[in-house]
């Protein structure tokens, strides 16, 4: 009897979760892995996000290996830096990070880099990075004072999510938009359907 495809999401990103859904995925658990997301001393950007996305993958998948229904899931795992030059902005949680990040974001280009892992139901690991260029508007002292009281800076990369209020900034975009998002659509349904999984499977019910 053949068994059913079944796909652990290994991250609580809503945004993730919307764009695999767009996809006519739907995971079938979410399991976000928290793990210390540190760069490392002259961690290269890309680096770090192909770092983390395997980490997280790899942790998904050791909290499953003695779960029977889950152990031969196809694990997916995504992390997304921010960066200008070498320089790795943070996840924003405070105030003071998202207005120096908008600061420094301001009239100027930087790389979104989102690091993506899978792990296959025999253990295999597959991994992509892709990086997008964006360029920001100059922004007023308005612009930043609004966007900081709007909220919708808080835990995103770089301070900022492309799909809300900030997209309002993107003066030019060079490469995938789903990548600034959270997660490229056309490299992560790649890597599914080269391992197997039926990336498919959900249309004909939407």
């Amino acid at each position: 009897m053949e068994l059913k495809q079944t796909l652990i999401l290994a991250s609580g990103s809503p945004r993730r979760l919307d764009l695999l859904k767009q996809a006519g995925i739907e995971p079938d658990r979410l399991m976000p892995m928290d793990l210390d997301e540190t760069p490392g001393k002259s961690e290269h950007p890309r680096s770090l996000a192909r770092r983390l996305s395997t980490e997280k993958a790899r942790a998904a998948l050791a909290a499953v290996k003695d779960e029977p229904l889950w152990k031969h899931s196809y694990i997916l795992a995504a992390d997304t830096v921010v960066a200008v030059g070498r320089r790795i902005l943070p996840k924003a949680e405070y105030l003071d990070e998202a207005s120096s990040c908008l600061h420094l974001l301001s009239g100027r280009g930087h790389w979104v880099f989102t690091g993506v892992c899978l792990i296959t139901p025999d253990g295999k690991t597959r991994q992509k990075v892709i990086e997008t260029k964006v360029r920001f508007k100059r922004l007023s002292g308005l612009d930043i004072e609004s966007y900081l009281a709007s909220g919708q800076w808080r835990g995103k990369a770089g301070a900022y999510g492309i799909q809300g209020l900030a997209g309002c900034f993107v003066q030019k975009l060079v490469g995938s938009y789903t990548n600034v998002v959270g997660l490229p659509l056309f490299e992560t349904l790649q890597l599914l359907s080269g391992e197997g999984f039926d990336v498919h499977a959900g249309w004909m019910e939407g």
